[in-house]
């Protein structure tokens, strides 16, 4: 019997697919902050930063917060259930909104830092709803079920940036001032979406009997091939995406467009995320896991050789379509790699784990993103140029993890 065959509890889709329809709900609404704060992070950045250079810090800070919330939030959902941790975690996002508000109001860039560090608890905790997600289902459902949960994200992808565009529309007030209606609905998605969770029905992992160890150590889960190549996929995924994503609002608005313009393509590119997901779990189920990562991969290459061909607005729509369709093929099967590859006593452990490597390679690449956007060259299009050009070396690093567990033994694979 296989690692991914081991349960808590007798499979019940019926339970499932209900939890699946709460988790879609909190992905519309409370995932619409997301799309929404990357809209607007890097461009009020720009204006409060002491050096334009940290424009995107912002956004590094809610991913840094996103990694370091990680390794304390999977244990305590581990030991109280997930129920409690996503409420942890809108309540966070909702500190976060009115903190950055008033940051802005003053034009403090470091208040407003702190604010974003307290959006990533949120962030954290929106990156497990996938992980949740597969906690009562049977084999067969679980990668339908992770995927179900992230198409969740086709309404965030509307409801977010299009608040953008209609509270800033019109906006006489060229200061980052103008950014504060954004950030109070931020805060008023959080107020209304935490009480869905009240709606979950997921039972606790069981707990190690005394004496007895729950399952393998940190180091133990690190030496599974499996568990090694869907934290790397997961994390370039993850950290291309949002590599290209954070600078996109400030080559668009760079090269001549208006803002506007950057939460239409930034819309775009949410649904191209979130679109597959109502097939990528069959897909998954069919073709394998392995596959569809790598097709995954593919696409991101893609993405990036469409942006580099020009700064037309056709190509930043091309370019972040075929980076959402990436994202979601290869963070998908990278999740549902990892979900098989531990049981229920590892979950907390295995799952905090892989969300702090990968954030921690998210925020790596939203630093990235920042200097190289802003610093490297003389202009936007140069800017852009570079950020586009960084993803060859993290799409090699993958595509080799993809093939070296792909050429190992079956046997070897789940070691």
């Amino acid at each position: 019997m296989s690692i991914s065959d081991v349960s808590s509890v007798a499979p019940d889709d019926t339970r499932a697919k209900r939890n699946v329809a709460v988790l879609v709900a909190a992905q519309a609404i409370l995932g619409a902050q997301m799309p929404l704060v990357f809209v607007v992070g890097g461009l009020a950045g720009q204006q409060l930063a002491p050096n334009v250079c940290l424009a995107t810090l912002p956004i590094s800070l809610i991913v840094f917060g996103s990694m370091t919330t990680a390794p304390w939030l999977s244990p305590l959902m581990q030991r109280m259930g997930r129920r409690l941790g996503f409420v942890v975690g809108a309540l966070g996002g909702l500190a976060g909104a009115l903190i950055c508000a008033y940051a802005l109001m003053l034009g403090n860039f470091w208040l407003f830092l702190a604010g974003s560090y307290m959006t990533g608890i949120y962030m954290s905790a929106q990156g497990f709803y996938r992980f949740a997600a597969a906690d009562t289902a049977s084999e067969a459902f679980r990668p339908k079920a992770i995927s179900y949960v992230l198409a969740g994200g086709l309404l965030a992808a509307i409801i977010g940036p299009q608040l953008v565009s209609f509270l800033t529309a019109g906006n006489p007030d060229a200061t980052a001032a103008r950014y504060v209606p954004v950030y109070l609905a931020a805060a008023g998605l959080n107020a209304v979406g935490m009480f869905l969770f009240v709606l979950l029905d997921i039972p606790n992992p069981p707990k190690a009997k005394q004496g007895v160890e729950g399952g393998r150590s940190r180091r133990e889960l690190l030496q599974s091939p499996q568990i090694v190549t869907a934290i790397i996929v997961g994390a370039v995924t993850y950290g291309l995406m949002n590599l290209v994503m954070t600078s996109t609002p400030l080559a668009v608005v760079g090269c001549g467009f208006g803002v506007p313009d950057a939460s239409n393509v930034v819309t775009m590119h949410v649904l191209a995320m979130f679109a597959p997901s109502f097939f990528t779990g069959h897909l998954i189920a069919r073709f394998g896991v392995e596959r569809i990562m790598g097709l995954g991969l593919l696409i991101l290459a893609g993405a990036g050789v469409v942006a580099l061909q020009g700064v037309a607005l056709t190509n930043f729509y091309g370019a972040l379509i075929l980076l959402g369709l990436g994202w979601n093929f290869g963070f998908i099967g990278a999740t549902t790699l990892l979900t098989m590859s531990h049981t229920p006593e590892e979950r907390g452990r295995a799952q905090g784990l892989n969300d702090l490597i990968v954030f921690g390679g998210v925020t790596f690449a939203s630093l990235a993103s920042g200097g190289l956007m802003n610093c490297a060259g003389g202009d936007p299009v140069q800017g852009w140029t570079a950020v586009n050009l960084a993803m060859v070396p993290m799409l090699a690093l993958a595509g080799g993890a993809l093939i070296w567990l792909m050429l190992r033994p079956k046997d070897e694979q789940v070691a």
